[in-house]
């Protein structure tokens, strides 16, 4: 396995092979006592090995291929090349792989779901997770160990490799800390080896799995000190070789040390040159999870006004009465001490086992939350918008790369969270979920719509951001003055709804604008006699490319919306036109700027998203005005 260490960094140019060789000893023993099956890597009833510090495929690979996952050719040839399944960090392309990490300190959150899902399920299984001393650092571990002992994960075995160095040199000298007090005060049980001695790797790993440790209702970490770059006399302890591959001249000292031909290397690399990339990237799928769904039959009069939150929380804890009163429940919930606000109070009280109040601890709850959601269970992840988007965004890209079917509903969004002032006006979400090219985007315009999105998502695979405001909005009403989103209305991805249609221009909208929208559309119509339509695009992806392009005959459109201009929908739209080659009088609306604190009527007044704004606007637009 050493050998492969260096000839794979070697080979490719790149790589870390020192902490692969100090973490060798380690990943050897887990591997050979975990219940996994080469030739059956996804079975359900199997232990769990979570890489936290990815950097060290060059050892995880040697050790998966030693243990029969796949050949050694396919490795040392493509590792670190374009369009290879084994990548520069480990990714679940790789048969034996659990989760794409790289990001340190997000192994052993998702390690955390991972544990909780095997308990959930009754599999009496366990978690292997890896962890970098350096890591140790990210205050998203302190998160997750804090959630392990909350939720009893004494299934879950963390091994750190305590080899004292990384990048910048010694653990101390960059950020001093004392990992086993650490451990030992989040409740762990803590176990300290020699990480090179293979009996003591197997007796610390025993008693962990026995139970045979201080407390066997909680998990156990083991700290493995080590040596960095071991067996490689003039790479041990040296911190050069964290992320430097040895020289040519090296990497044969190297080899001939370990009692190999060095000229091996010279074969390999000609051989690398003349093999295209083509070993199978493994499949990593979700699992499937059937949920079955009510029927939208108490639908929210004209005449009563509340928020689409309250709404969210009625569907969720149906959901729940539903699915989660047999003995292993489909829907999970999860939220960061903001139950009440996001309205999982009643969910809980149906499903407390399906409920898992995570405290102030976002990065880490996004991530287990993801992990959940690979398991077989519809899982919810809910706060505020500024919480649950831009402060977890790093850990939803991950999500994304490891192919979760993660529910992220989002309470709080816009200026609409009015006097709590622009640190919590999320206005930026759109522009930020875009970049994840796999996340399906849903903003309702009422709760009857938030009903039937929320019921929609609960069929659908993969991850889905579902948005609502704080505030309580008007139902929106046909003509005769029922409720538009009634028991017979079909929500469609990818289809916007025309709430109103005139010739002679469209207000394009969503979310909490919409109510403001339809207002600008009474007084355009009463005062002005002017008969505008209007689009409700609750569906942001899938886009609504038909409709827009039947909007582009109207020619005069007016996007309004509680978004940042510059990265919103409006842009989304002027975007999609101009690939289409359409011509149209377009003008955004939105926030140019944070807003203050303030009332929400206030802020959007001063933004001009009011609907006397909105209405100056779109005659404006009409009239070829130019602001």
């Amino acid at each position: 396995c050493a050998r492969r260490i260096i000839l794979a960094t070697t080979l490719a140019g790149s790589g870390h092979p020192g902490g692969s060789l100090s973490s060798l000893s380690l990943l050897l023993m887990v591997y050979a006592i975990a219940k996994v099956d080469p030739k059956n890597t996804r079975k359900e009833d199997r232990d769990r090995v979570v890489i936290s510090h990815g950097h060290i495929s060059p050892g995880v690979y040697s050790v998966l291929c030693e243990y029969g996952f796949f050949p050694e050719e396919p490795f040392l040839l493509e590792f670190r090349r374009a369009g290879s399944a084994f990548a520069g960090h480990v990714e679940q392309a790789v048969p034996g792989v659990e989760w794409n990490t790289g990001n340190l300190g997000q192994g052993l959150s998702a390690a955390c779901g991972m544990a909780k899902a095997l308990k959930l399920k009754g599999l009496t299984r366990h978690v292997f997770c890896l962890m970098g001393d350096g890591e140790q650092q990210k205050g998203q571990v302190i998160e997750a160990r804090r959630w392990a002992v909350k939720f009893g994960l004494n299934n879950l075995i963390v091994l750190i490799d305590y080899n004292k160095l990384q990048i910048g040199g010694s653990i101390f000298e960059v950020m001093p800390q004392d990992i086993a007090k650490e451990v030992e005060a989040t409740n762990w049980n803590l176990i300290e080896i020699d990480g090179h001695d293979f009996q003591q790797i197997f007796q610390a790993l025993r008693s962990a799995i026995l139970g045979k440790v201080k407390d066997p209702s909680k998990p156990t970490a083991i700290l493995a000190h080590t040596v960095m770059g071991k067996g490689i006399s003039f790479m041990e302890n040296d911190p050069k070789w964290h992320g430097m591959p040895l020289p040519y001249d090296l990497a044969k000292l190297a080899l001939k040390e370990l009692g190999f031909p060095p000229d091996e290397l010279d074969i390999l690399m000609q051989k690398r040159k003349e093999t295209p990339v083509r070993f199978p990237h493994q499949p990593h799928d979700p699992l499937p999870v059937s949920i079955k769904v009510p029927s939208v039959t108490t639908i929210y009069p004209p005449d009563k006004k509340t928020d689409c939150r309250s709404a969210y929380g009625v569907a969720l804890a149906e959901l729940a009465k539903l699915n989660n009163l047999g003995e292993v429940p489909k829907v999970l919930g999860l939220t960061c001490d903001l139950e009440p606000s996001v309205k999982m109070t009643d969910f809980k009280k149906v499903s407390p086992q399906a409920f898992f109040e995570s405290g102030i601890q976002e990065h880490s709850t996004a991530s287990i939350a993801g992990a959940l959601s690979k398991e077989g269970f519809l899982t919810f992840f809910s706060t505020f918008g500024v919480f649950g988007i831009d402060e977890v965004y790093n850990q939803l890209r991950i999500n994304t790369l490891n192919k979760t079917a993660l529910k992220v509903v989002c309470t709080h969004l816009g200026a609409d969270v009015g006097e709590d002032g622009p640190t919590h006006h999320c206005i930026d979400y759109l522009g930020l979920l875009l970049n994840l090219p796999d996340w399906e985007i849903y903003i309702p315009a009422d709760p009857n719509q938030t009903l039937h999105i929320i019921y929609a998502i609960a069929q659908r695979k993969g991850n889905i951001f579902v948005g609502m405001g704080r505030s309580k909005v008007p139902i929106v009403t046909k003509d005769d003055g029922s409720p538009y989103f009634d028991e017979g209305y079909q929500f469609q991805p990818g289809k916007a709804d025309w709430l109103k249609e005139g010739p002679h221009g469209v207000i394009v909208t969503y979310g909490n604008m919409v109510s403001r929208a339809l207002k600008a559309w009474e007084l355009l119509k009463e005062k002005m006699g002017i008969s505008v339509s209007v689009l409700n695009v609750a569906s942001i992806r899938p886009f609504p490319e038909e409709d827009l392009i039947k909007a582009s005959s109207l020619k005069n459109i007016l996007v309004v919306e509680d978004h940042l201009v510059a990265t919103g929908l409006g842009v989304h739209i002027a975007s999609f036109y101009a690939q289409k080659g359409l011509t149209v009088n377009l003008k955004l609306l939105g926030h140019k700027e944070p807003a203050s604190s303030g009332h929400p009527d206030e802020l959007f007044k001063r933004a001009g998203l009011d609907p006397e704004s909105i209405t100056k606007s779109m005659i404006d637009l009409i009239h070829g005005i130019r602001s």
